[in-house]
């Protein structure tokens, strides 16, 4: 309850009255939250000291993601749910990251090109509308953060691996590529992503050199990043061609990588220098509550709020 107690202080925009729930109401939020009865304790004794935020809808995280992570968040807002009586809208997770650029005043026109980046996804997918999309590529095994984490244990960093290797290519101050990485699927004609053959590439020149000093380490964490961009480039620059787009927006964790931006923002201009980039603040690229609060709104506006039974978990909740 701390976190809770902390962000709703934050609004200054409280009731004055404290909401007395009915005793029906404290079964249902603790039949809700059976599976966690410490955190269905600690919300109704939250409850009965503070006041009700004046806020007038609850977005959740519906998917994609863990689900034993997404239901504890789910029932979390359900509780609150009943007993604020506000309505609740499920979101999705990509739809965050999607439009994550919105939250730093961007405002980009439909329709464009969306590339998602982030730790599970990598994903091209053009966009009609807040709430229209149509995804033309996916990667077929790595997603590009689980190839940054694979590549980051290889070199011996530390986990999450974008940022630590981020950190040791930008001290390669001569740019020299020392290794020749492969660029997968980079010439293939559909707009799907590989990112594990460049992993087993990066993995076959350590074991052949046995161990990497420290120069090399720093050229093999920015050639990393160089092989990636250029792929992420190639594919989002076909699609733009293809579809007659003019704007691409990125969203995801990894479009936090200052490389990963500078490569698409230089490529992009080569390709057309009136295309037009987006990316979200910094720290708007990993997962945020202000994402979702907007995804969730974008979808309320179309189909309304959620009914509590059918709000549910789903792992694999795909952009549709």
């Amino acid at each position: 309850m701390p976190l809770l107690d902390e962000l709703i202080k934050e609004t200054k925009n409280l009731e004055k009255e404290i909401v007395v729930l009915s005793q029906e109401e404290k079964k249902e939020i603790q039949n809700i939250l059976s599976r966690e009865e410490k955190t269905a304790e600690l919300l109704l004794a939250w409850l009965e000291k503070n006041p009700k935020p004046k806020i007038d809808l609850i977005a959740v995280t519906s998917g994609p993601g863990l689900e034993p992570a997404l239901w504890a968040g789910i029932n979390f807002a359900k509780a609150l749910s009943i007993a604020w009586q506000i309505p609740i809208i499920g979101a999705n997770h990509l739809v965050g990251h999607l439009f994550s650029p919105w939250l730093a005043g961007h405002n980009p026109q439909f329709p464009f090109l969306g590339l998602i980046i982030s730790g599970g996804h990598t994903e091209l997918a053009i966009i009609r509308s807040f709430t229209d999309y149509q995804i033309i590529g996916s990667t077929r095994d790595d997603a590009i953060g689980e190839a940054f984490d694979k590549v980051a244990r290889l070199l011996g960093l530390p986990y999450p691996g974008g940022p630590a290797i981020s950190e040791l290519a930008k001290k390669n101050k001569t740019r020299k590529e020392i290794f020749n990485l492969p660029r997968p699927m980079i010439n293939s004609q559909d707009f799907d992503f590989s990112f594990s053959g460049l992993k087993t590439a990066v993995l076959y020149i350590i074991k052949k050199k046995e161990k990497l000093d420290e120069k090399e380490k720093i050229a093999m964490a920015d050639g990393f990043e160089k092989a990636v961009g250029d792929i992420l480039a190639k594919k989002a620059i076909n699609a733009l061609e293809k579809y007659n787009l003019k704007t691409l927006v990125v969203g995801g964790g990894v479009s936090a990588n200052s490389a990963l931006r500078e490569i698409l923002k230089e490529k992009l201009t080569n390709y057309n220098n009136k295309t037009k980039i987006y990316f979200p603040e910094t720290k708007y690229s990993t997962d945020n509550a202000l994402m979702i609060a907007q995804a969730g709104y974008f979808k309320f506006l179309k189909d309304g709020q959620d009914n509590l039974d059918k709000l549910i978990a789903n792992g694999n909740l795909s952009l549709k």
